[in-house]
């Protein structure tokens, strides 16, 4: 491409990257829904602003001595050229985003005091085992809520993550949040974040760990502390009694065919720890930790057809079952509210 259209091709091709960009969305960095995500907004555009100015003095030098005055110039006006724009400016403005960012950095990492509600979350191939931790919080029922691929937290109200992770690194991030963390086997790591808005948003494991890997997502509602309270006590409940002949059909075949071996039903014979507690399964926004949404469908989907739609997943396809035995089992997990 001729010189001539170089910088308006190359112009036009940043634009349409940037158009791309959203700073909103349920798993936008860019707008911040807890304090520790603004801060890293915060740094974030600071951070731009400071990468505009270099970027600026450096091309608007190269325009002058290219475009603005194209012949030779003096020694005496080079060395200004390159001293103030290739040395100078550079180095003020990146030494001032270097000191803003390390100033930064510990309000982001310190230990911080939480409001007594502590969620213990471990990263597993490829889902999230969820559990509220007894503390101050238990009085409205924190005790024995053991959930997957969830998360619900109160407005305002600044939480304790416990992470740890069983089987390879994951990362503990949610966007719209605050920072991500690392979930190391062996180790437990901590993190603190505050809400500033109710809604829905959107968390992943940031760091590769597996076939599976884009398959993990987490979705985390934030809610007024009153309708939070509201669904702890509800979660602390046992599952309901089927309501319905065929789901009281598909509790059977659920048992029957070996699903109690590895996943709880609080308030039944199910104690199964190895896959996700499925006590309130049928109220939660999505399966298969964001992959499927939640009915009766999906969990038929699911239930047959297990490694189409999660690859390696370990726990194995039940494609083998009489169609009657999958539809029932589907009616009874979709009831479990």
């Amino acid at each position: 491409m001729g010189s001539t259209y170089a910088v308006p091709a190359r112009l036009a091709l940043c634009a349409a990257a940037l158009a791309g960009c959203s700073c909103s969305g349920a798993q936008s960095s860019l707008h911040p829904a807890g304090v520790e995500a603004a801060t890293i907004a915060q740094l974030f555009w600071i951070m731009a602003i400071g990468a505009l100015v270099v970027w600026a003095a450096v091309v608007g030098i190269a325009l002058y001595a290219g475009l603005l005055r194209p012949r030779p110039h003096g020694r005496a006006t080079s060395r200004w050229l390159i001293f103030g724009g290739g040395v100078a400016i550079p180095t003020v403005v990146l030494g001032a985003l270097l000191v803003y960012g390390l100033v930064l950095m510990p309000q982001l990492r310190r230990p911080v005091a939480h409001d007594g509600l502590r969620i213990a979350v471990s990263g597993e191939q490829w889902w999230w085992r969820v559990r509220y931790l007894p503390g101050a919080e238990a009085d409205t029922g924190t005790n024995g809520i053991v959930l997957a691929n969830e998360i619900r937290l109160p407005v305002g109200k600044r939480v304790e993550f416990v992470l740890t992770s069983p089987d390879v690194i994951h990362s503990f991030w949610i966007p719209s949040l605050g920072g991500k963390v690392d979930m190391i086997p062996g180790r437990t790591t901590t993190l603190v974040l505050q809400p500033t808005r109710t809604g829905v948003f959107r968390g992943a494991c940031a760091e590769y760990c597996g076939t599976s890997h884009a398959f993990m997502q987490l979705p985390v509602v934030v809610m007024e502390p009153e309708a939070f309270d509201a669904w702890l006590r509800q979660q602390a409940r046992p599952a309901p009694t089927p309501a319905s002949a065929l789901a009281r059909q598909g509790e059977q075949a659920f048992h029957s065919n070996g699903c109690s071996a590895c996943h709880a039903v609080r308030g039944t014979a199910a104690t199964g720890v190895a896959g996700p507690d499925l006590t309130h399964v049928g109220s939660r926004l999505s399966l298969a930790a964001g992959t499927l949404p939640n009915d009766a469908e999906a969990f038929r989907r699911w239930i047959t057809d297990t490694h189409a739609i999660k690859p390696e997943a370990l726990m194995p396809p039940f494609g083998m079952l009489p169609g009657a035995d999958v539809q029932s089992m589907a009616v009874y997990l979709e009831g479990l509210q």
